[in-house]
């Protein structure tokens, strides 16, 4: 499987592709003004406790408190057998070191955790803690052992906690103690900056997603990284340099005539991915629908026909919509509950193997992912961890015609809307005449079908009704002038 990452940066924003065998597999995009909060640590001041909600509201600088929960409080997490309580362990004014799990997303304000972890290119450091955790992707039990063993063998007796990422299975053991003393080095700053800075002080930043990149989406597939800004080219290359050696020699500068990403249909994907319209190889297609508090997905056979009976076009059309959800989810950054309503399976052992192909394909993801069985209705749940806002949320607002609706009144309906309020207008003011202000759509239409109303409106009130065309206007807004 050839593996490509294309780095495209420019003042404004860096954006981030993985290609697998010329697909887009999945898209990050970080813009200057709006940098993701993920991995920061800060000094925070504990602005309100909520006893009720078992959480506290902690200022860390932002425009919005962000938002800590019990269970995401280290003493809550190193004890989940006891019982803590919010109000025993914060109190409004405390200062706390913070760290940002959750970017803010909407209206939500941050979500932070008290338990601090650094993510390095082999280990993720756990300073509050002791123990050595194991990424659950390294399933081989011999494989978990071993890298635990030459872990501890690295480490003084009495050590900090670790997690062993699964790049680290083919980490050497300078690696791995390099790894080691670059995260006791951020450590040390950061206890440094806390005992000098006020509350609400950043003590450390996550890395740029260039840099991101090189050290957390990299693997042994990866063949190239190409980036198209030379200034920053050189950034990453010093970097793989001193903290991914073998990383290194795979970084190269894109300095051809066509944009990096138009030249590998990046851009012509970006726009797809913005669609609600998926279509499938063979004829089927997807419906993606995104709300405030799921995304929808549904698959439909559209012009795929089979070739021997519907059971048939049903299972393949299903069998393919799985490695499209599992794409798109990424592609698109879907993050929380997301139902998929796949075509209705009769047959249980078609439903077992699309099942069982979702969760292959889905395995896939850097995200963590959980996945249901089949509900009565036929439907399949999935949660996916959100960290950071989805595609449609960095690049699109909601549309200021519709409201984010999706859809507007009809032109027949705002005239109808408009005969009503001029003769709720007629029974509370006295008025010579009135003027309606509208779009050419709904003018055109009151001088056409809805002529007929208009007048017999008019004679209703004994007033003279005047029509005006406000070009600036959306199909929805009017104004009814009192003359």
């Amino acid at each position: 499987m050839k593996e490509e990452i294309l780095v495209n940066v420019t003042p404004q924003e860096t954006r981030v592709a993985t290609i697998e065998d010329g697909i887009v597999q999945d898209i990050h995009i970080e813009r200057s003004a709006h940098l993701g909060l993920v991995g920061n640590i800060y000094l925070g001041m504990v602005k309100r406790v909520l006893p009720g909600m078992q959480s506290a509201f902690v200022e860390i600088g932002l425009e919005r408190a962000a938002f800590l929960h019990i269970a995401d409080v280290i003493e809550q997490r190193q004890s989940p057998n006891e019982t803590f309580r919010i109000e025993k362990l914060v109190h409004e004014g405390q200062p706390l070191m913070v760290q940002v799990i959750k970017d803010p997303i909407g209206t939500k304000g941050a979500r932070l955790s008290t338990q601090i972890s650094i993510a390095g290119r082999f280990l993720v450091f756990l300073p509050q803690e002791h123990h050595i955790g194991i990424s659950q992707r390294i399933e081989n039990g011999d494989e978990r052992e071993q890298l635990r063993e030459r872990l501890n063998k690295l480490l003084p007796k009495e050590h900090h906690g670790y997690i062993i990422r699964t790049s680290a299975d083919h980490a050497t053991d300078d690696e791995l103690k390099a790894d080691i003393d670059y995260l006791d080095l951020i450590w040390a700053d950061i206890l440094q900056k806390s005992q000098k800075l006020p509350a609400k002080s950043l003590l450390f930043q996550d890395l740029s997603l260039q840099l991101r990149a090189l050290r957390d989406m990299v693997n042994a597939d990866t063949e190239a990284v190409l980036v198209d800004s030379r200034e920053n080219y050189l950034k990453m290359a010093e970097f793989a340099g001193r903290f991914v050696a073998d990383v290194a020699p795979r970084v190269q500068h894109y300095s051809g005539e066509r944009p990096l990403f138009e030249l590998y249909g990046i851009e012509a994907e970006i726009e797809r991915a913005l669609s609600r319209r998926v279509n499938l190889k063979f004829g089927g297609y997807l419906i993606i629908d995104q709300t405030e508090a799921m995304t929808t997905i549904d698959v439909n056979t559209g012009g795929f026909v089979g070739t021997r009976n519907f059971d048939d076009t049903i299972f393949k059309t299903n069998l393919e919509a799985t490695h499209v959800i599992a794409r798109q989810l990424r592609l698109r950054n879907l993050g929380g509950i997301i139902i998929v309503d796949f075509i209705d399976m009769d047959n249980e052992e078609h439903q077992t193997a699309v099942l069982d192909e979702l969760k292959k394909a889905l395995a896939r993801d850097r995200t963590k992912i959980t996945v249901s069985t089949f509900t009565s209705l036929g439907l399949i749940e999935i949660t996916r961890k959100r960290t950071r806002e989805s595609l449609a949320h960095v690049l699109c607002e909601p549309c200021p015609t519709c409201q984010g609706r999706g859809e507007i009144k009809t032109a027949e309906s705002v005239c109808y809307e408009i005969l009503r309020e001029i003769l709720r207008e007629e029974r509370q003011f006295s008025a010579r005449e009135y003027r309606i202000l509208a779009s050419q759509t709904v003018i055109d239409r009151f001088l056409d079908e809805e002529s007929t109303n208009l007048a017999m409106l008019a004679d209703f009130i004994k007033k003279p009704i005047y029509l005006q065309v406000e070009t600036a206007y959306s199909q929805e807004q009017f104004d009814v002038v009192l003359v």
